[in-house]
């Protein structure tokens, strides 16, 4: 490890910052780095304007990629470096406003139904029943479900805020077969390879991109839809906004102030 690699690293930690977050940003660096075969302590706002030039004109990026890189490397210069040149030099880009695909409640039928995996069921059920993001239904743990009292503890949620999730008695009746079959001892979902290990987020897109195709859904279908659907159907079902936004674990209410949901 590169001692500069080190200190960015040292203060995503400090910063208490996720881990899908720490892995985005470390690779656009390290990308940003490949593409002039230069430490990034060499390269200044001329490179970055260009890299990024590079991703809109040559790799065709969409703008949220964009803006992740231009994210990573104002963490880069800004709090790991501590040069003040960024803001100043490197716009902004304008992320267009868009709705994200929501699935119906007959697709998210479909699928579970054309899922013969009980794992993979599980999941799929388990991500739509609490709106859980895919990071969070990856960390959980046998012991975070309280069959008792019927709630799921999340303790890797964003920003490290646990929370907890009142389980239905269907969820948590498919959860008890779930675990009566594959007797998990650590990890809810572990790894299909290595039991102690936890399932990589790879494999949870995997299975529901699957799933979708399965059901016969035309656009791509990944974890974060689910979370999508479960608050739209329970806003459309007549929740109220704080009931969904303590559900999804945000800090702000959701639906305020920007057509995408989450």
């Amino acid at each position: 490890m590169t001692p500069l690699r080190k200190r960015m690293l040292d203060e995503l930690q400090l910063r208490n910052l996720s881990a899908p977050t720490t892995r985005a940003y470390i690779g656009a660096v390290e990308r940003f780095a490949q593409y002039f075969q230069k430490s990034p302590q060499q390269l200044g706002v001329e490179q970055v304007r260009e890299y990024l030039l590079h991703l809109i004109r040559d790799r065709k990026a969409p703008p949220n990629t964009v803006m992740v890189n231009r994210s990573a490397l104002r963490f880069l210069y800004v709090c790991t470096l501590k040069q003040s040149w960024f803001e100043e030099n490197i716009p902004q880009p304008k992320r267009p406003p868009t709705l994200p695909d929501v699935l119906s409640a007959e697709e998210v039928t479909h699928m579970l139904d054309s899922t013969r995996n009980l794992k993979h069921w599980t999941i799929i059920a388990t991500l739509y029943a609490t709106a859980l993001r895919c990071g969070e239904l990856q960390h959980l743990k046998v012991g975070d479900v309280d069959s008792k009292h019927m709630v799921l503890h999340v303790r890797e949620g964003k920003g490290r805020i646990p929370r907890r999730i009142g389980l239905s008695p269907v969820l948590l009746e498919r959860l008890r077969v779930y675990f009566r079959l594959h007797r998990p001892t650590d990890w809810l979902f572990p790894s299909r390879q290595n039991n102690s290990s936890l399932l990589d987020d790879r494999s949870i897109r995997d299975l529901c991109f699957e799933a979708g195709k399965r059901a016969g859904i035309r656009h791509r279908v990944h974890p974060h839809l689910f979370r999508h659907a479960c608050a739209t159907h329970m806003l459309d079902a007549g929740a109220d906004l704080r009931t969904i936004q303590v559900l999804l674990g945000h800090a702000t209410l959701p639906f305020s102030n920007s057509p995408a949901l989450i």
